[in-house]
This record gives C-alpha cells, sequence and structure tokens, in this order.
C-alpha cells in the first residue's frame, strides 16, 4: 500500500510521535510512505531524518495566508507520490487536503489528536477543522470520548473510529541517578515531573496552584516543554516558597528517557486526546497522578494511577499525598501500569489496525465499521 500523510508538525509533541511509530511501523512491514511536512520555508524538522529509512520526505513550504498555493503543492505530490491513502494529522491539512485527494479519487482519512480551545483564532481554526471531518472517508479518535465528540458534531457514526495511540519505546530510561544527575535534581527531595505543550489545556499552573498545599513536603518540580505559557507560568514562580521548588526547562529532545528521574510523574491537562507521556511514565516505573480528561481514563483507572478531577488543585495535592504515605499502593499500581501498557497498548497490533482501517476505506464494506459500541 501506499500511504501519504500530510501534517503541520511542531518541533515536539504527541501529534509528531504517532505519525513518525505510524511511518516506521508500516514503511518495516513493506509499504510505500511519504510525508508531507508543512513548514516555513528553508525550516528544517527532525521528521525529514525518516528518510534515512526509506521513508520519502517532502517539505511543503507554508508562506502565510498562501492557501492556494500550498493546496496546488500538495495536489502535485499526490500526483507524483500516487497514494492509495492520503492520512492527514493536525487542523491546517484537515481543512485544506480533503478536496484536494477527493478530487483526485484518492480515499481520505484523518486521525484526530485532541482539541486544545485557547483563544478565539484557535477555536475558530478548530470549528473550520470539525466541519471538515464531514468530507473524510474516515475519522480515526485516539479516545472513546473524543469519537463521541465527533458524532455529536455530525460526523456519521459509521466513518468514526475510536483507535488509542500505542506504545513503542524508542530510547530506554536512563538510571534513575543519571537522570537525576542529568536534570540537576537537588539531594534528598521528593522530584516531581511535569512534561507536555506549555500552554492553558496542558494546566501546569493547576500543578503550581497545589504546590501551597504541599508545603511541609520536601518536593522539587521539574517542568519540561515549551509552549505560549511558559513566560507566564514563570512568573508565578514569584509567588512565596515556589521559585525554590520549580524548575522550567524548556523542550528536550527524546525526554522519555529521563523519566526514570521522576518520584512521581504528574499530568494535570484539562482536556487530552491520548497523551504518550502517561505512557512514558508507565514504561518507567513512575507513579502517575492525573487529572481524568480525554482518553485518559482509556489509558489508566485507579487499578494504575491516581485519578483527580480537572482544575481541581486541592484534589491534586490530595493524590500526591497518597503517593507519598502509601509505599505499598504505590508499587502495586506501577505494577499494575506496567502489565497494562504491555497487554493493551501494543504497537504490532496498533498498526495493524490502522492498516485495516485503511483497507476497508479502500474497498468499502457497508456493514463494517470499527467504532466500538
Amino acid at each position: 500500500m501506499r500511504i501519504l500523510h500530510v501534517l503541520a508538525p511542531a518541533e515536539y509533541g504527541g501529534l509528531e510521535r504517532i505519525v513518525e511509530a505510524l511511518a516506521r511501523g508500516h514503511s518495516h512491514l513493506g509499504h510505500s510512505i511519504g510525508l508531507a511536512l508543512c513548514l516555513p520555508p528553508e525550516e528544517h524538522h527532525s521528521m525529514m531524518e525518516l528518510r534515512d529509512e526509506g521513508i520519502e520526505v517532502h517539505p511543503i513550504s507554508t508562506i502565510g495566508r498562501q492557501y492556494g498555493r500550498e493546496r496546488k503543492a500538495i495536489g502535485g505530490l499526490i500526483d507524483q507520490f500516487q497514494p492509495d491513502i492520503v492520512h492527514t494529522h493536525g487542523y491546517r491539512p484537515d481543512v485544506l487536503v480533503p478536496g484536494i485527494a477527493q478530487k483526485r479519487g484518492v480515499p481520505i482519512v484523518s486521525t484526530v489528536h485532541g482539541f486544545t480551545g485557547g483563544d478565539w483564532k484557535n477555536n475558530l481554526y478548530e470549528s473550520m477543522q470539525r466541519w471538515s471531518f464531514r468530507r473524510f472517508d474516515t475519522v480515526i479518535a485516539v479516545s472513546h470520548r473524543l469519537g463521541e465528540q465527533l458524532i455529536q458534531g455530525g460526523v456519521g457514526r459509521d466513518r468514526v473510529h475510536v483507535l488509542p495511540n500505542a506504545w513503542g519505546e524508542t530510547s530506554a530510561p536512563l538510571p534513575g541517578h543519571v537522570a537525576r544527575a542529568e536534570l540537576a535534581v537537588p539531594p534528598g527531595v521528593l522530584h516531581i515531573g511535569w512534561v507536555g505543550r506549555v500552554s492553558r489545556e496542558k494546566g501546569v499552573d493547576v500543578l503550581l496552584e497545589s504546590l501551597p498545599m504541599l508545603a511541609d513536603l520536601p518536593l522539587h518540580v521539574t517542568v519540561i516543554g515549551d509552549g505560549p505559557d511558559l513566560e507566564r507560568s514563570r512568573e508565578r514562580l514569584a509567588k512565596p516558597g515556589l521559585k525554590s521548588r520549580v524548575k522550567f526547562l524548556g523542550a528536550i529532545p527524546s525526554a522519555g528517557r529521563l523519566f526514570s528521574a521522576f518520584d512521581i510523574f504528574v499530568l494535570s491537562s484539562r482536556t487530552e486526546g491520548t497523551p504518550i507521556t502517561l505512557f512514558e511514565a508507565m514504561a518507567a516505573g513512575v507513579p502517575v497522578v492525573a487529572t481524568a480528561v480525554g482518553g485518559v481514563p482509556d489509558v489508566v483507572s485507579e487499578c494504575e494511577a491516581w485519578l483527580v478531577p480537572a482544575e481541581d488543585p486541592a484534589m491534586l495535592a490530595d493524590a500526591i499525598r497518597a503517593v507519598v504515605s502509601d509505599p505499598a499502593a504505590v508499587a502495586e499500581r506501577v505494577r499494575a501500569a506496567q502489565a497494562r501498557l504491555r497487554d493493551k497498548f501494543d504497537l504490532g497490533a496498533w498498526l495493524d489496525r490502522y492498516l485495516e482501517v485503511y483497507e476497508r476505506v479502500r474497498s468499502p464494506i457497508k456493514e463494517a465499521s470499527l467504532c466500538p459500541t
């Protein structure tokens, strides 16, 4: 099969990791894979290095609002690559590409990795994206909640398939003491890790608001990630007792190898798809405290993690304290989390399910649906 993925990649992120896993995995299974990367002119992206693995990578220049030029370039690439399937990721390709592929009679699939909300401009883009899903042959949601949102938004139930992300380790975690040294963690502290895009939907502010309630514990918090709220989040450290306990390190490539430095991983998001950072924490054997939003409950339950409501710093603080006070529960949930990761989120089975979706789109079977009941 010839599969062309189209995306406008950020420097780092879960969407990019998922596309890399699909491209590598299906290429290794013998399929021909192309990547169309919508990027500013002359910008290099780490995904271009996939060329070394036999994957065709084609930069598409994005110049301001010259969408007609971008559409023409994507159309030319489809004519050149002759894909059996065009697979888009993210709001820009989801809006621009459907008509281009359909004009050429090529089936089109989108994976919806989640919605972030935010300011009026981002809400407008996401509204356009949601409307465009009605034009796709198939829309894949990475969580059950996201799948129901798509159906409620007007996408036909028979065209919505729920396929949570999978886990494939790309680099093994470093030994704990090595990772702590690399992150310059002070000795004798309880180390909390937070990893993600520093933006409102990811909720690092909720974690910061919980810390005064844990003033009696010798906590040190490391925040790894970049984003639009980075400076605003750093300004919060002016509050008494925070500056000496929190360190913002910005984005770090291959941050998954550093999860072994954490005593607790906190995911304090307001919204999520299926977070790859959650898989990384589970793989590293780190106890997880997470908000029960989006696809998080698809990945872990109270048997594998401590789950709390979104936007509730007090409940988040209580959960962190519960981890500290019950080592036996920590050991039990960590073991359960690693078993669940191994049994339920296998990369090979996930790659096969994507191929099933592609085959069904290429050769439609009316009564078939992959959307779980």
